[in-house]
């Protein structure tokens, strides 16, 4: 949306993402990163860290995508991310009464940091829309024996019958 602030944040999880379900059945993790400045000394001829930044982030389950499970399943303490989304600033009250002002990253997107790691990526199946063959289209979708489901990117998957930009048709 316009005028909303993103970032990219680079940075280490201080503790294993965190899964729960609201009151009202939303599934939400909550994950912290700790982003920390290096820079190398020349006078001294070795590298020091700077300031270390704490951000809150939380992720939400939705109807189109399980980003929220996704990170609970595929993340955990200690491991580099990337993570992108909305800078939001939410206010709320203590026990106190106190009004508190806080910080967090909506995050829309996360993953490992392949600097010094590797990763092994499963694309998970949905239930509806692109996974399956769209209803009048014909032509060549295969489906995986494992789930039955459609694959999206099999050769004519989605083409109607008689498409001349499909793949392999001469005519026009």
């Amino acid at each position: 949306m316009a005028g909303e602030t993103t970032i990219t944040i680079t940075g280490n999880l201080t503790r294993d993402p965190e899964l729960r379900t609201t009151g009202n059945g939303h599934t939400v993790c909550n994950l912290t990163i700790a982003s920390s400045t290096r820079q190398y000394n020349r006078n001294t001829n070795q590298w020091e860290d700077g300031d270390t930044l704490f951000l809150n982030c939380t992720a939400w389950d939705s109807t189109h995508a399980a980003l929220a499970s996704n990170i609970a399943a595929s993340l955990s303490k200690g491991m580099s991310v990337i993570a992108q989304g909305r800078l939001v600033q939410r206010t709320y009250e203590t026990e106190g009464h106190e009004r508190r002002t806080v910080m967090e990253l909506r995050v829309e997107h996360i993953g490992p940091s392949l600097r010094r790691a590797t990763a092994q990526v499963a694309r998970q199946q949905s239930a509806g829309g692109f996974a399956q063959t769209p209803a009048g289209y014909s032509g060549g979708a295969t489906a995986n024996t494992a789930t039955g489901v459609a694959d999206p990117f099999a050769q004519g998957a989605g083409v109607p019958e008689g498409d001349p930009w499909a793949a392999g048709t001469d005519e026009f």
